[in-house]
């Protein structure tokens, strides 16, 4: 047995021939996300496909990811930050005329900007803001074409997030003064909220996801765990604040994670609710409505990987779909439901053979208070899995969770010859309330102690050679290698940390202004408020930075030098400090990205030297 060929790191890392395609709301073309310049642009080409496909936007310096169709399929809207500072502006572009210039709509400095497009009002989109106040979104409508922009709500310093009504109105998601959340219904004569619901802020520390209003604005369709562990799709009444179950699993949490496509799935037609997505090893949807279920059926068939991207026209009648796979790295379809044909319309790395790379396994084990813990092994093809060079992954968030799809990272890993571990750790989302709030207090204690447990089991399960462990890791997960290094330093041969927290007090004190008033329910429940002496205290405990001293082992830091969520100055400090001691450590520093690389030269960079590292200390 002998492992397959070198795939380069390149292959993994280019951009994707294509990706990201939908289809306009009138059925008539398709856009999707393809290199101009080694950067993603959006492009457009007839639904037919017998045109050549047009670019329509035109950014050198950094790749595109967020777009859609205007509902009267007219325009393409899109968002750019700078450099990754996520300060995003909307831009508008004409889809018929290619080469004409992006308009930005929002040319405000350091304003960041998050859209919606009501469906019964094609001209125009929703469009929040914090141009008023640092710390604060406010909304406005835009009229598309025109780009002039009207105020409608003025945040009232407690709304996380503004949700729009297809007709027009308003919803939000608040925060209240004891950290519960209320959804409720701005009253637009009166510039006044009406609480319809509140709810156990503590259940939910990313707010309650997701909120979709119901066509005739008399309902609300959320998940809630309202008297369950589980995530539960239900209907809010707006009346009378009446919760209705709709749908469930009797395992599983409705999939509202934001690593996964939004578990509502709703109809391009009507706006009604058609679908739900679940998620436990794999996805499981439900169908919500005969007609698409009938649709489903079709489109399950094309594929054995996780419905993914859905996309359909006004009409319901011509769907784009894609499919999360664990080898492949993605596969999209165009189906005609009238006709019952589909085609394929493209792979976005057609370069790599799916045989030639590694499955994930999904595993369970216990950690040691019992608690049982999911998540994924991917082994490398072709070599006997016993006494492997194992690298444990780490998620970020930490309330996100290691899902079962095509990571070039993992798959990069497996075809150098390493055994990969992703293990959702306390704290995680997507295994109940109680799973979840298993973390609180437990920042370097018991969700670190969960990634050693996992650690312990490869080893004792013959996959991982206990002398050749790295530990690698961004965001949280980042934070995650450099306490790996600081309280159990014996464990990890080598250790990699990707815009990760060194300081947990800095970190929360430098967060994004839009982040700092609606922390009671996630940092500060899980970690502290590090205006409290007391709690700071502990805090310092919890940090790798106050421990610095104790770290030997071989580190790789990797930061972005524009990161707003974890400021450079979280990996300045943490490497200046092992430099004062002497202690040798690869400090990669990109001035052109943000919270995780997203140019893909910044990308192979980062992922050559991990590469040579973990090759040398493996």
């Amino acid at each position: 047995m002998a492992l397959p060929p070198q795939i380069t790191v390149e292959e993994f890392f280019r951009p994707p021939a294509r990706a990201a395609a939908t289809i306009s709301p009138d059925g008539t073309r398709i856009a999707f996300l393809a290199p101009w310049h080694d950067r993603l642009n959006v492009w457009v080409q007839d639904v037919d496909g017998n045109d050549e496909p047009r670019c329509v936007t035109a950014d050198r310096t950094r790749s595109v990811h967020i777009y859609r169709w205007s509902q009267d399929s007219r325009w393409l809207l899109y968002l750019q930050d700078n450099g990754g500072d996520e300060n995003w502006h909307l831009y508008r572009v004409d889809p018929d005329d290619p080469s004409g210039d992006a308009v930005d709509l929002t040319p405000f400095p350091g304003v960041r900007t998050v859209f919606d497009l009501p469906e019964r009002r094609p001209g125009t989109a929703v469009v929040q803001m914090n141009k008023r106040n640092p710390q604060l979104f406010d909304a406005y409508e835009l009229d598309i074409a025109t780009g002039d922009l009207t105020m409608v709500a003025e945040n009232p310093g407690n709304v996380v997030h503004w949700i729009s009504d297809p007709n027009g109105g308003l919803f939000t998601n608040t925060l209240t003064a004891d950290g519960n959340i209320d959804i409720a219904q701005w009253d637009s004569a009166n510039a006044s909220l009406r609480t319809i619901v509140t709810d156990d802020g503590t259940d939910y520390p990313l707010g309650i996801f997701p909120v979709v209003v119901t066509p005739d604005g008399s309902g609300l369709w959320l998940g809630s765990n309202r008297g369950s562990d589980r995530t539960r799709l239900v209907r809010v009444d707006v009346a009378t604040g009446e919760e209705t179950e709709v749908d469930s699993h009797p395992e599983f949490d409705l999939a509202a994670q934001l690593t996964l496509p939004s578990p509502l799935i709703l109809s391009a037609t009507t706006g009604d609710l058609i679908g739900a997505r679940y998620y436990g090893e794999r996805q499981v949807i439900h169908a919500l409505d005969p007609d698409f279920a009938a649709v489903l059926e079709k489109l399950s068939a094309l594929s054995d990987g996780d419905l993914s991207g859905i996309s359909s026209d006004c009409s319901g009648r011509r769907w784009i779909v894609d499919f999360l796979h664990d080898r492949d790295p993605g596969v999209t379809y165009l189906y005609d439901h009238a006709t019952g044909e589909s085609r394929l319309l493209f792979r976005p790395y057609p370069q790599l053979d799916p045989d030639m790379l590694a499955p994930m396994t999904p595993v369970a084990l216990r950690a040691r208070d019992d608690l049982p813990l999911h998540g994924y092994l991917t082994l490398p093809v072709g070599v006997e899995p016993v006494g492997l060079p194992m690298v444990l992954l780490v998620h970020g968030g930490p309330w996100s969770r290691d899902c079962w799809y095509y990571q070039p990272d993992v798959q990069l890993l497996a075809n150098r010859g390493y055994a990969v571990l992703q293990i959702n750790f306390r704290g995680s989302t997507g295994y109940g309330k109680a799973f979840t709030k298993a973390a609180i207090g437990e920042f370097a204690g018991k969700m670190h102690d969960d990634l050693i447990d996992a650690v312990e089991w490869a080893v004792k399960e013959d996959y991982a050679d206990p002398d050749r462990v790295a530990i690698f890791g961004g965001s949280y997960g980042g934070y995650a290698a450099l306490v790996g290094v600081t309280f159990t330093p014996d464990v990890f041969a080598a250790a990699v940390d990707y815009v990760g927290i060194s300081s947990l007090a800095n970190f929360m004190r430098t967060l994004p202004n839009v982040a700092r008033p609606f922390l009671a329910n996630n940092w500060h429940l899980y970690v502290g408020d590090p205006s409290d002496p007391a709690q700071e205290a502990d805090m310092r405990a919890r940090s790798p930075i106050t421990h610095v001293d104790r770290i030997r082992t071989p580190l790789l830091v990797v930061q972005g030098a524009n990161d707003t969520r974890v400021v450079q100055a979280e990996s300045d400090n943490l490497v200046a400090a092992l430099r004062e001691r002497g202690v040798e450590v690869e400090y990669m520093v990109k001035e052109d990205e943000g919270h995780g690389f997203l140019n893909p030269d910044n990308s192979i960079d980062m992922y050559r030297a991990v590469e040579r590292f973990l090759a040398k200390h493996l």
